[in-house]
């Protein structure tokens, strides 16, 4: 019988997606207290002070605090020695992906904590949105048939900061991992080969720091099934993030809804009244509460890891391939890459 015990957990950035997992918290009744900090002291004050959370004014009072979990949302190049620091401290993590900036810095972390019973979810949100979940459930049982199609798109509707781009380690590993990943989970296969390409017809800040906007990536999967994913910063139309899973016997398809920014010009068609969806926050706030529910049960025992630094690392390959074969214009398998 579970015990439901209310945890106190640390919250480790407080920008925008560490401020909504730190509002996310507050409202899940099995966490008691929520403590968090920033680089930018001032920063977490603010949060902590609108959210009637508890603040630490740096990391070193967040670890000394008597943590039962540690949240990790802070910028990319700050995960490895977080991850790790909490691991040896034995407190649990949920850190946003991806692990590390690089395969070498992902396999670094998964090396320091394997031996560890300590778990470290990652933050695939996806996972836990009820028409992914529902797709996979749709394929695993076979009422598909067998898959012959998967067609994935994520298509932000304007680009993030110039500054953001220099470190976010491109479209594929910052946008198109999620999309890998989901296939991958959606399926239960693997991605063993990639043709991936890039374009820039948007700001020059893109191709200053040798990234592209926009990008279209062919993948073969382990059974042959064949799948797109199709990613671009600049859908005028709003946030679309669509799978489409077609099977010999029938299809399953995620985000099809009236807030997808979809216009059919036929003659016939009636127009949603619903807004698009403005962005991932609004379109997957269901998925992010769900899956910090997941973490605090994982916490307490009550569920087995949900996503671990291994199925991370599996999504980053496929990433980095398709990285490979958009410098050299040549189909890539993931072997090639892998360490």
């Amino acid at each position: 019988m579970s015990s439901h015990r209310a945890v106190t957990l640390g919250l480790a950035g407080t920008g925008r997606i560490g401020t909504a997992h730190a509002e996310t918290l507050t409202k899940l009744p099995n966490v008691a207290t929520v403590l968090v900090a920033d680089a930018d002291a001032a920063r977490a004050r603010a949060t902590a002070t609108h959210l009637r959370v508890e603040f630490a004014p740096d990391l070193d009072t967040l670890f000394a605090a008597d943590l039962d979990g540690l949240v990790i949302a802070t910028a990319t190049d700050s995960h490895p020695a977080l991850i790790t620091r909490a691991v040896d401290a034995g407190i649990p993590v949920f850190c946003e992906k991806p692990v590390a900036a690089n395969i070498e810095g992902t396999l670094a972390v998964i090396d320091h904590i394997q031996n560890s019973p300590v778990p470290v979810q990652i933050g695939f949100q996806r996972r836990f949105d009820a028409g992914y979940r529902a797709a996979r459930e749709a394929i695993s049982s076979g009422k598909l048939g067998w898959l012959h199609t998967l067609r994935a798109t994520t298509l932000d509707p304007a680009p993030p900061p110039a500054e953001y781009i220099p470190r976010s380690g491109g479209i594929f590993r910052d946008c198109g991992v999620h999309d890998f990943d989901i296939i991958r989970w959606v399926t239960g296969r693997e991605i063993v080969e990639v043709h991936a390409l890039g374009a820039n017809r948007g700001a020059a800040f893109f191709a200053e720091a040798d990234d592209v906007d926009t990008a279209a990536v062919l993948l073969r999967m382990d059974d042959e099934a064949l799948a797109t994913v199709s990613l671009t910063r600049y859908n005028g139309a709003g946030y679309d993030v669509r799978l489409e899973a077609l099977g010999s016997k029938g299809n399953a398809i995620v985000g099809l809804d009236d807030r997808a920014p979809l216009t059919s010009v036929e003659p016939d068609y009636a127009p949603p009244s619903y807004p698009a969806y403005a962005g991932f926050m609004e379109r997957f706030r269901p998925a992010y509460t769900e899956e910090l529910s997941a973490f605090v049960a994982v916490v307490n025992g009550e569920l087995d890891n949900p996503c671990s630094p291994l199925d991370a690392l599996e999504a980053f390959y496929v990433a980095e391939a398709c990285e490979l074969s958009r410098r050299e214009s040549r189909a890539v398998e993931i072997a090639e890459v892998r360490r």
